[in-house]
């Protein structure tokens, strides 16, 4: 495939996650096109932290002012008891305000549930639709349908390959989006469709409750009869059979371009403002490099590849996008992260030469941490003194939450995140 651009392509929306408010303004602030969230209910996130209705009203009226889009999921597979409350979610969605009155909406839903579509259309119809790769949307007839029925973007099954959304591109209409995952945990049920957690313990992956069972340790029994299945269970030794590494596609933008992707999507509503920030900066530079000049982007791989690590992750693999996976695509000894930085906050504010921080894990005076730029540069500071709310000189912070006062060498800017090297 030839990296020369021409003057049609397209620059890809950058589209990240955000667990909260907090994490939203990272996400903004390094390099985001737009943000996708969730609402107390009816997305696929439970276990995130989610946005109450005036933090979303907030977070929009934010993003929009610095041109960034936010997308509302509402992606669940619905059952008759969530109906009426999804009638109601859909009608607050469309006429939300901010504290000074102003009038705010999303800029889309994304859902799966044919049901719910139509109820967003009828009780939120200036709202535009984006189709959930929940749906399983793995060829052009099925885009076209759900354009017709109204959607203005179809989110593609995780289990497409490079060539296969060239070839939807190439059979749809120009105005109808195409958006795909190119970084994250990957799913071992089909488009995210899993009954496992369910099964195991009465919480529905499809209701947004999913526990996880795919990082479970399971170990197949010999207490079998010849020629019978053997049953597989969970147990303190055995292996990780479902434990798939995370995608990661941050060497591969030209071929995602030349498939012509409207928007690539990271996975990651569960994760951190360090790992959303490290994310979307990494990317961000790679879209803008190769979009100023391909050789560009050729030269920094390496930059890419090292800051991409920067935040936690399975291992690294391309998933289905040139071939399906293989037995090297899984973890099979253990289901930890790899994690070789901490993150310890963000600067909220500047105050009389102190950053303003809420302590997310331990660090210490003397300590040398770095603060990450959003331009893409990486500063390292000494930590020079700790003060509490009160005053009070600290030797180190080590109540997670507690607001607190830094001195460093070189100082943060508001919403700068700092880590560290573990």
């Amino acid at each position: 495939m030839s990296d020369i651009l021409t003057k049609k392509t397209k620059r890809p929306e950058l589209l990240l996650p955000a667990s909260c408010p907090e994490v939203l303004r990272t996400a903004v602030m390094y390099g985001a096109d737009a943000v996708y969230i969730g609402g107390d209910m009816y997305g696929l996130r439970a276990k995130a932290k989610n946005f109450s209705m005036p933090e979303m009203a907030e977070s929009i009226s934010y993003a929009h002012s610095k041109g960034v889009k936010v997308y509302v999921t509402a992606n669940i597979t619905a059952h008759n008891r969530d109906i009426e409350g999804i009638k109601e979610y859909f009608k607050e969605l469309s006429c939300l305000k901010t504290v000074d009155g102003t009038d705010v909406k999303p800029d889309a839903l994304i859902i799966s549930d044919p049901g719910v579509m139509g109820l967003a259309k009828e009780f939120a119809p200036s709202i535009d639709i984006h189709v959930s790769t929940q749906a399983n949307n793995v060829n052009y007839l099925t885009y076209r349908f759900w354009q017709a029925q109204g959607a203005k973007r179809v989110v593609s099954a995780r289990e497409l390959s490079i060539r296969e959304i060239k070839e939807i591109r190439e059979n749809i209409p120009d105005d109808l989006e195409i958006e795909t995952f190119v970084h994250g945990a990957m799913c071992i049920s089909y488009s995210g469709r899993c009954l496992l957690s369910n099964y195991f313990t009465g919480r529905d992956a499809n209701l947004g409750a999913c526990t996880h069972p795919c990082r479970w340790k399971y170990y197949v029994t010999e207490e079998t009869r010849p020629g019978e299945y053997l049953p597989v269970f969970e147990n303190d030794r055995g292996t990780y059979i479902f434990n798939s590494k995370d995608l990661c596609m941050i060497e591969h933008i030209p071929e995602l371009v030349d498939a012509g992707i409207d928007s690539f999507k990271v996975e990651g509503r569960m994760k951190t403002a360090l790992y959303v920030a490290a994310v979307a900066r990494t990317y961000r530079m790679a879209l803008d490099d190769y979009f100023t000049d391909p050789s560009l982007y050729s030269a920094h791989l390496d930059i890419y590849r090292e800051e991409i690590a920067k935040c936690t992750y399975r291992q690294f693999t391309t998933g289905f996008f040139f071939d399906k996976p293989d037995k090297d695509a899984q973890i099979y000894d253990n289901n930890v992260y790899v994690k070789d930085y901490t993150y310890y906050g963000f600067a909220s504010s500047i105050e009389d030469g102190y950053a303003v921080m809420e302590q997310k894990n331990k660090f210490l005076v003397g300590d040398t941490l770095e603060i990450m730029r959003p331009d893409g540069t990486n500063t390292s500071s000494q930590v020079l003194e700790i003060k509490n709310e009160d005053g009070e000189q600290m030797d180190s912070c080590p109540h997670a939450g507690q607001k607190i006062f830094v001195r460093f060498t070189e100082m943060p800017a508001p919403g700068e995140i700092i880590r560290g090297k573990v």
